[in-house]
């Protein structure tokens, strides 16, 4: 017979269980995602990030930019450029594929650990919607907003916030960076 106290933390897994769960179930791919018509040059415009220890990184982050190219077995390379301490640095991620096109995993180097990235929606020639899920210690999730070039049109930046407010992220998680000097150097 369970005692009250084993019910209560029973409950409480059960339900803290059920709200991670929520937060990451409606997180669907783009259908009929495209690989090929995905790649080329992105730049990250917003950014919605659940991790506490980001608030003091906010001030100091710039629009970054980065190449996706897709390798023949389905797997993409992402080349980032984003000025860490007044340098600019490059940075390359391969995105596994998955089962379902859209959906990848990567290996993070920061922090030792393999995370999924879903293309929830694009339209190829002007933006891309992008959630991180990761588990770690605790589950810490991220938006960001990708353009093909380094400013959007107002409704797609409403729309990301909205986006990252319906998956939980408090406004002052949410941020649209300024554009970074000479990140990456001319000629890229």
């Amino acid at each position: 017979m369970l005692t009250s106290a084993t019910m209560k933390i029973t409950l409480v897994i059960i339900a803290v269980v059920m709200l991670l769960t929520d937060v990451c179930a409606d997180i669907q791919p783009k259908k009929n995602f495209d690989l090929n018509r995905f790649a080329g040059r992105w730049y990250r415009v917003g950014l919605a990030y659940s991790s506490p220890g980001f608030a003091k990184y906010r001030s100091k982050l710039t629009v970054a930019m980065g190449t996706v190219e897709p390798k023949e077995n389905g797997d993409a390379d992402m080349t980032l450029w984003d000025t860490q301490l007044s340098d600019c640095k490059s940075k390359v991620y391969t995105y596994r594929r998955t089962a379902v096109p859209g959906v990848f995993t990567y290996f993070s180097s920061r922090h030792n650990k393999v995370k999924d990235i879903t293309v929830v929606e694009t339209n190829y020639i002007e933006y891309a919607l992008i959630f991180k899920y990761k588990k770690f210690n605790k589950e810490y999730s991220q938006v960001s907003l990708y353009g093909r070039t380094q400013k959007l049109r107002p409704e797609l930046i409403e729309r990301f916030k909205t986006f990252a407010k319906q998956h939980r992220f408090p406004e002052e998680a949410i941020l649209t960076p300024p554009p970074a000097d000479n990140c990456p150097p001319t000629g890229y």
